[in-house]
């Protein structure tokens, strides 16, 4: 019996690529989801024009609107608190939340990171891959705790870095992973089939 689709909250800040990636996987019965609401700090985020099309509602919530980051993260939390959803998913939310919205959601908000976890956290993880001339790097689906990019990795997929690699074309070649990727990991979620025991992710049968 399958059981009922998991509603999600999706958190972005720009164009939304992995937002739609996941989107589709739904339509397409990929991912036992559903989007129930799309929440931007951005008022031009291109992803309002995809929640748009989806027919999806969307929220913007700008921190400069808030005296504290407390304050804005209340408004978040009041933004989505009606939709009831199951999980937040970050698809390229470039803020981190802090410990009160979290511990709300506690181990129900993943992330995609453009890098190969622990290293490379944070803005930039391309360039940082670049200038540290690995010869490998990726990206990291993983759940979100109070550190930056520090939460239980949950699934990694790997791409070469070439010599010859800038930042624009690292995060090309990273890009069609990381819908991959996010695709399975949130995939085996909405089925409930990941378990953290001491920080590590466990794949149930």
């Amino acid at each position: 019996m399958t059981s009922l689709a998991k509603k999600l909250a999706i958190f972005a800040s720009g164009r939304g690529s992995n937002a739609a990636a996941l989107y589709e996987a739904m339509q397409a019965g990929e991912i036992n989801g559903e989007v129930v609401v799309v929440v931007t700090d951005q008022q031009d985020a291109k992803v309002l024009d995809r929640a748009k099309e989806w027919g999806v509602p969307a929220h913007v919530v700008m921190r400069k609107a808030y005296a504290s980051k407390d304050e804005f993260e209340q408004a978040m939390l009041d933004v989505i608190a009606p939709y009831e959803p199951d999980a937040i998913v970050l698809a390229g939310y470039m803020r981190l939340l802090g410990p009160t919205f979290i511990a709300l959601y506690e181990n129900k908000i993943l992330n995609i990171h453009p890098a190969l976890l622990p290293s490379f956290p944070g803005l930039h993880a391309q360039g940082q891959a670049v200038k540290a001339g690995v010869k490998v790097s990726g990206c990291t689906v993983h759940f979100v705790d109070t550190g930056m990019d520090t939460g239980p990795i949950i699934m990694q997929a790997v791409v070469p870095v070439y010599a010859e690699d800038t930042e624009d074309t690292l995060a090309a070649r990273i890009l069609p992973e990381e819908h991959k990727t996010y695709k399975k990991a949130l995939a085996l979620f909405c089925d409930d089939k990941l378990v953290i025991k001491d920080h590590i992710v466990h794949i149930k049968d």
